[in-house]
């Protein structure tokens, strides 16, 4: 940022949305899915399979794996990909809220406390380079992050189709073996 952006600018510097987006893009828990698809689809195999040590446990006292492997198996997913879930939407809010900031035309912020909030009007240079920002940094994120929720919700999908098939094929096999006896 040039410095006369900067002395133009009466909010303080860790309020400006140039600053939270740097901020926000170079926090290890949000640049995770900023990164290339490997770094991504990685870090959400890391959130998924720990969350497996909560979701598995409870899965096996409901369903044990020794009987019933399928539904312990789509049960333990279906609930460890819950964790995806909450990571997903935590990622989108943090950066849809940078996303609103940068594409603001004014800006509110405080300037010591809850109490004194002000606005300030972009000058039309920041307000390009912001928007820039938005069109070819923070937009491909989002839907990247929009797309995942659609894999997820379609997962899910499955996961309860392959459920839901699988109880009524237990049931015509139980009902099956009941009428032969």
């Amino acid at each position: 940022m040039r410095n006369s952006d900067t002395s133009v600018c009466p909010v303080p510097i860790e309020q400006q949305p140039i600053q939270e987006y740097q901020s926000l893009s170079e926090s290890c828990f949000f640049s995770a899915c900023a990164g290339g698809w490997r770094k991504y689809v990685t870090s959400l195999a890391w959130f998924w399979l720990p969350s497996w040590l909560v979701a598995g446990p409870i899965a096996a006292a409901s369903f044990s794996p020794s009987k019933h492997l399928f539904q312990f198996v789509l049960c333990g997913s279906a609930a460890a990909t819950l964790a995806i879930v909450f990571i997903l939407l935590r990622w989108y809010l943090g950066w849809q809220y940078i996303r609103d900031r940068l594409n603001n035309r004014t800006i509110f912020y405080e300037e010591s406390g809850w109490y004194d909030g002000q606005s300030w009007e972009k000058t039309p240079e920041i307000l390009t380079r912001d928007r820039l920002i938005v069109t070819h940094q923070v937009q491909p994120i989002l839907s990247r992050l929009q797309q995942t929720a659609i894999g997820v919700g379609v997962f899910l999908a499955i996961d309860a189709l392959t459920w839901i098939w699988l109880d009524r094929v237990r049931a015509t096999t139980l009902s099956c073996f009941a009428f032969k006896l």
